[in-house]
């Protein structure tokens, strides 16, 4: 008779992905929904001209703080020559795009991975349209952020185009950028 408190389960992976403990996760938010609630902070330093950095540091979730063991992450953004700026990184809309296809990505190659459906490779182009005359106030009927982004990812899997396309619609970044989300800003002076 095996004693079950050293006998070892090896984790079933899929994608990279420890299946396992994704299970074991789903179940323990289950038992406690307290587990699920996220909070991501990020502070931010203007630097001059076009050029400012933002620092991410770490996170609060499953009902703890947790510092990023690697970081902190600091994420320079400015704007290209042709915007008034030097160039030095790339523009905030950019990083929007970064992080829209960084959350498609994850999201899909996670969930195919709890569904037991391999993810060889995935390769994405993206493209956002935005007209200036939003950001320059010029025009009232102009949006100032993205008129619309088109994503064209590549995957290398068994399955089917249309089912991985549904596993996407999980991506909390998609769901930001799609839907309109509260943002409340508060500006003091000193």
């Amino acid at each position: 008779m095996t004693n079950q408190s050293t006998q070892h389960i090896e984790p079933m992976i899929v994608n990279g992905v420890n299946v396992t403990a994704l299970g074991e996760t789903i179940e323990a938010i289950g038992e406690n929904n307290a587990i699920a609630k996220f909070q991501f902070r990020a502070t931010n330093q203007w630097l001059g001209c076009d050029l400012n950095r933002t620092t991410i540091a770490g996170f609060f979730g499953a009902c703890d703080e947790h510092p990023h063991t690697q970081g902190p992450f600091s994420i320079d953004n400015a704007e290209p020559p042709v915007l008034l700026g030097e160039g030095e990184a790339p523009n905030p809309v950019e990083y929007i795009l970064h992080a829209l296809i960084g959350c498609l990505t994850t999201t899909m190659v996670y969930h195919a991975a709890a569904r037991n459906i391999a993810v060889a490779e995935v390769s994405s182009e993206l493209e956002g349209d935005l007209d200036l005359r939003g950001f320059l106030g010029m025009s009232d009927d102009v949006r100032q952020g993205f008129q619309t982004i088109r994503v064209k990812m590549r995957v290398k899997s068994n399955a089917a185009a249309e089912e991985l396309y549904a596993l996407t619609k999980f991506s909390p970044v998609y769901d930001i950028v799609s839907n309109s989300v509260p943002v409340h800003i508060e500006v003091e002076t000193y």
